[in-house]
């Protein structure tokens, strides 16, 4: 039978922490302090720690550096209530086994014991510290932001290629930027560069640099972007947006970890840690073949997915008054939420992400009236944010545009006769209404709210278009 020891202050935990682990097998400890932590450690070492970290006498995940000093081999669980990223790296680099947030699933905490006890050992070996009190850009609290964290600590203390992915606003540079300034790389420079900023031909000059006459307009040498990052980290923003002929070069670049400049012949060494990110499904991309599978493959070792901000809306609010506190930083007037606010927030499905939210916290604080910002002044920005050109898909673009082309062809009158534009919004609909069926779970309701019309006018069109509601959202034949 293993033996479990359990060190937290909330008698509540204990006891269904200890009834679950009984109920595995296990014979379990428990205790409330460090203090008889140590008394429990001196009479025997346990099979598995199980810690919180805030204790009435002291931080745990500081004496579990101590305790990982004194017995190596004894795996540490970490529980904590402040789940916050610096908590989960924390936890991570004094060697946790894993790390659990409050409140967290007993089945969970039963496999991770197992997996401990199967291990035989904690993690991975002890980098420098991070002071709690770091300034760090990811904010959330929500279990799925908790499964970010969770990654980020894994990979900040190594070199492995990181691909994060989500959609436009969630944050992906502020995960890159996270795991750069986290780890021993964070001394060197952070580089980013975004691929779908940049025309195709210059591509390769910017991430490799060029020397001087290796084309026209190029008057001197120019270090690129792999060049700059030198012992720091490259970040390879909108990777899905990467002309097929440069992916050729970066997967070389990435195989052999050497490159050349534009028009030179002289082998740069690449030293950059490689964090890309993309909107795109990239797997979609590798089999339409827009994207190279072995690429994709380079890149994708360690992935990480954000969420959008409708899946964690929990956030909303800590999120919301980050940005308000941030713009009373910045010299805007200083504002808060009342309740209705936040319930109106967090009703919105959020189509901008955390970019989105943080624009209209910025456009409150500088339009409101009143020190308390109520649900109407909140409900009156919804809609009015602008529309950024690089926010524009340019798939959709092409498809418009190859419809208008199918039309001409087929149909040519159709471009003078005034009915263009219902033939076109006629052949988008469909799919829109499909595809926030299927996201919506196909809740009518939670559909036409979210595309910002009437649930009545919504069913008038399902019937109309002959879509059958159900988990294919599939047309009637």
């Amino acid at each position: 039978m293993s033996r479990i020891l359990v060190c937290d202050d909330d008698a509540a935990i204990r006891m269904v922490v200890g009834q679950a682990l009984r109920r595995a097998g296990h014979d379990v400890t428990s205790v409330d302090s460090l203090t008889a932590l140590d008394r429990q450690l001196a009479q025997g070492v346990p099979d598995v720690l199980v810690s919180d970290v805030v204790l009435p006498d002291g931080d745990g995940i500081e004496r579990m550096r101590d305790v990982r000093a004194r017995f190596p081999e004894l795996p540490v669980i970490i529980l904590s209530a402040r789940n916050t990223l610096t908590t989960a790296v924390r936890a991570n680099e004094a060697g946790a086994y894993e790390y659990l947030p409050k409140p967290f699933d007993l089945d969970a905490l039963a496999r991770a014991v197992d997996g401990a006890l199967a291990r035989g050992r904690g993690g991975s070996a002890e980098p420098d510290g991070l002071a709690e009190d770091a300034a760090l850009p990811l904010i959330g609290r929500s279990p799925a932001m908790q499964d970010v964290y969770r990654v980020i600590a894994r990979v900040v203390s190594n070199d492995l290629t990181v691909l994060v992915s989500g959609e436009s606003g969630t944050g992906k540079e502020l995960v890159a930027r996270a795991i750069h300034d986290l780890g021993p790389r964070r001394a060197n420079a952070f580089v980013a560069i975004n691929m779908a900023a940049i025309p195709r031909e210059l591509i390769e000059a910017e991430l490799f640099g060029h020397e001087r006459g290796a084309f026209t307009g190029a008057a001197q040498r120019t270090a690129g972007r792999f060049e700059q990052a030198g012992g720091g980290t490259l970040f390879l923003d909108e990777i899905g947006d990467m002309p097929l002929e440069a992916q050729t070069r970066l997967l070389r670049v990435l195989q052999t970890g050497e490159f050349t400049t534009v028009g030179g012949t002289r082998t740069i060494r690449a030293e950059a840690r490689i964090v890309a990110a993309t909107n795109r499904d990239l797997a979609d991309q590798v089999r339409t073949g827009q994207f190279r599978e072995d690429l994709y493959y380079r890149l994708n070792v360690v992935p990480v997915t954000l969420p959008a901000l409708r899946e964690r809306r929990q956030d909303v609010p800590l999120l919301a008054q980050h940005f308000l506190t941030r713009a009373a930083e910045q010299g805007l007037p200083r504002r808060r939420l009342s309740a209705e606010a936040i319930a109106a927030l967090q009703a919105y499905d959020w189509p901008g992400n955390v970019r989105e939210l943080e624009n209209l916290m910025r456009r409150l604080a500088v339009l409101s009236r009143d020190e308390t910002i109520d649900a109407p002044a909140v409900r009156a920005m919804f809609g009015t944010a602008p529309v950024e050109a690089s926010a524009v898909d340019p798939d959709l673009d092409a498809a418009v545009r190859a419809l208008i082309d199918r039309i001409a062809r087929e149909r040519p009158e159709a471009l003078e006769d005034g009915t263009l534009y219902d033939r076109v919004i006629g052949e988008v609909e469909r799919p829109l209404i499909e595809a926030m069926l299927s996201r919506h779970g196909h809740n009518q309701l939670r559909a036409a709210r979210a595309m910002g019309i009437n649930r009545n006018t919504l069913k008038k069109r399902i019937d109309m278009l002959g879509i059958v509601p159900g988990r294919n959202g599939t047309a009637k034949s």
